[in-house]
């Protein structure tokens, strides 16, 4: 299957929607995706994984260099796995928390609450 990544705006956030297959063919994609956001100056991105099924060791590379990005421009990236993924079951929260990776990323539950200020991430 392939990658989508779809770009919108919510607020001051930049919000790339990924569906699809999160692997070393198409993980390239979305790591240009994001070094494209930066270079215009976005230093608030939402990664939207929620249509992601299918994430391997590359794309977990993709999203670990998206955090080391963000923070080295002093910005934020925040994820967002499917409903209920955070808790109980995504792939990619499988994957990222088999890896030990997962307490790296703040995870919210939607786009609505990632671009809130005030909202809380999921607990690990």
């Amino acid at each position: 299957m392939a990658l989508r990544v779809d770009e919108s705006e919510q607020g001051t956030w930049t919000v790339l929607r990924v569906s699809g297959e999160l692997d070393l063919v198409t993980s390239p994609r979305l790591r240009r995706q994001v070094h494209e956001a930066v270079a215009e100056g976005r230093r608030d991105l939402v990664l939207d994984l929620s249509g992601v099924q299918f994430c391997d060791s590359s794309g977990v590379g993709v999203l670990i260099a998206a955090r080391r990005l963000m923070r080295s421009c002093q910005g934020r990236l925040r994820l967002i796995l499917p409903a209920r993924g955070a808790l109980d079951g995504s792939h990619v929260n499988k994957v990222l928390a088999a890896l030990g990776v997962r307490r790296l990323f703040e995870v919210y539950g939607d786009v609505g609450s990632a671009a809130d200020d005030l909202a809380e991430p999921l607990s690990a």
